[in-house]
C-alpha cells in the first residue's frame, strides 16, 4: 500500500521560499546620506542599479547612517506577459512590513525597522527598465532611506548656489522639469527634479541627480546646440499619466550637480499662470498661507513624523510663489535674488 506524503517537500522540493539562492555580487553606493548595499545573482538587475546609482556624489548628512541591504531577485519570465504597460504598483503594508506589488512576479517587500528590501522582477520585466528602476528598485532606496534616515519625503525639485538650495514644488504641469533644466544650464547646482529629502534639523536637502525628465516642446526654450541635442538624442519614457518625456542621464550632460546636501533657503511654488508684471515674478506668501499650501501640496509627507518640525522651519526661511515669465531664464533670475 502506498501513501502521498504531505509535508511541504514532496510539492515544492527542499527550498520552497528559495532561501539558499546563489552567491550573488554586491553593489555598494552612498544615497541620500545612507549606505546602500545592493546584491543579487542576475547581472542584468545589478545593471539596472548601476544606470540609477553611478558615478553620482555620495552624500552625507549629519546624523548616524545605518546600512541598508537590497537584494535583486530575477525569477523566470511570467507564463502570460502583460502586453503594452505593467501593471502599476499596489501599496500594502502590515506585521512591520511595507510592499509594492505589481503582480505575483514583480514585487518589493520592505522591513524599514532592519532597513532590508526585496525586490523581485521577472525575466520578461527587463523589457521594461525603466518601470522596474524608477517603481521597483529606487521605490524600496526611498522608502528605506525615509524611515531609516527620519527625513521628509517631498514631490518636487531642488536647485541652488553655494551650498544653499530652493525647494521648487507645485502641481505637475506647473513648470517644475523646465525650471529645473534651465536653473542648469545657468549655472545652479541641480540636486533633483523629481524627489527631495529633508533631514528636518538640519534642513538639509538631498536627492537622487541621476535624469531630467523634459518633454518635446520644452526644447523649444533651449538656446544651446549642445544642450537641445544631448536632450533630444536621449531616450523618451511614458509615464503612468501618459506623458511622454526625455530622460537625459545628467551624468553625461551640461551643468553642475549638487556634490553635498543644501542648506535650504526656502520654497518656491511653480505656478503655471503667467506674471501681471515681467520684472515681478515672485512673491512671498503670508506665512499662513504658505503652510496650508505646503500641506496641500504634500499629502504624504505631512503624514511623516518629522513634518512639523520641517514645516515650521520652512515657514520661517520664507515660501513663495513664481508665475511665469516670458522666458524659463526670467523665472531664473527671480531664485537667484533669493539665494545670494
Amino acid at each position: 500500500m502506498s501513501s502521498t506524503s504531505s509535508h511541504p517537500e514532496s510539492a515544492f522540493g527542499t527550498d520552497p521560499f528559495l532561501e539558499r539562492g546563489d552567491d550573488g555580487r554586491v553593489l555598494r553606493r552612498q544615497l541620500l546620506g545612507g549606505s546602500f548595499r545592493f546584491e543579487s545573482a542576475s547581472a542584468r538587475l545589478l545593471d539596472l542599479v548601476d544606470a540609477a546609482y553611478a558615478g553620482l556624489p555620495q552624500h552625507k548628512l549629519p546624523i548616524i547612517a545605518p546600512e541598508f541591504h537590497v537584494e535583486l531577485r530575477l525569477v523566470p519570465p511570467r507564463r502570460k506577459p502583460v502586453s503594452g504597460e505593467p501593471p502599476a504598483v499596489q501599496m500594502q503594508s502590515g506585521a512591520d512590513l511595507l510592499c509594492g506589488m505589481m503582480d505575483a512576479s514583480n514585487y518589493v517587500v520592505m522591513s524599514p525597522a532592519q532597513g532590508k528590501a526585496l525586490v523581485v522582477a521577472s525575466e520578461d520585466m527587463l523589457d521594461h527598465p525603466y518601470h522596474v528602476r524608477y517603481e521597483l528598485i529606487e521605490f524600496a532606496v526611498f522608502t528605506l532611506a525615509t524611515r531609516g534616515l527620519g527625513l521628509v519625503p517631498l514631490h518636487g525639485a531642488c536647485v541652488g548656489r553655494n551650498g544653499r538650495g530652493l525647494l521648487l514644488l507645485g502641481a505637475s504641469g506647473s513648470g517644475k522639469s523646465t525650471l529645473a533644466l534651465h536653473s542648469l544650464l545657468c549655472g545652479l547646482d541641480f540636486l533633483a527634479e523629481d524627489a527631495v529629502f529633508v533631514e528636518p534639523g538640519s534642513m538639509l536637502a538631498t536627492g537622487i541627480a541621476n535624469f531630467l525628465h523634459v518633454q518635446a516642446e520644452a526644447l523649444r526654450f533651449v538656446d544651446d546646440a549642445e544642450a537641445r541635442y544631448w536632450i533630444g538624442e536621449a531616450p523618451v519614457i511614458r509615464r503612468r499619466s501618459g506623458v511622454e518625456k526625455h530622460e537625459a542621464d545628467l551624468r553625461r550632460g551640461q551643468g553642475s550637480i549638487a556634490t553635498a546636501p543644501l542648506e535650504l533657503a526656502g520654497a518656491v511654488f511653480v505656478s503655471s499662470e503667467w506674471g501681471d508684471d515681467p520684472e515681478v515674478l515672485l512673491e512671498r506668501l503670508p506665512e499662513a498661507d504658505a503652510v496650508a499650501r505646503l500641506t496641500l501640496d504634500q499629502p504624504y509627507a505631512s503624514g511623516q513624523p518629522g513634518w512639523q518640525a520641517f514645516q515650521q522651519r520652512l515657514a520661517t526661511l520664507g515660501m513663495y510663489e513664481l508665475r511665469r515669465g516670458a522666458h524659463p531664464r526670467n523665472s531664473v533670475d527671480a531664485l537667484l535674488t533669493l539665494l545670494r
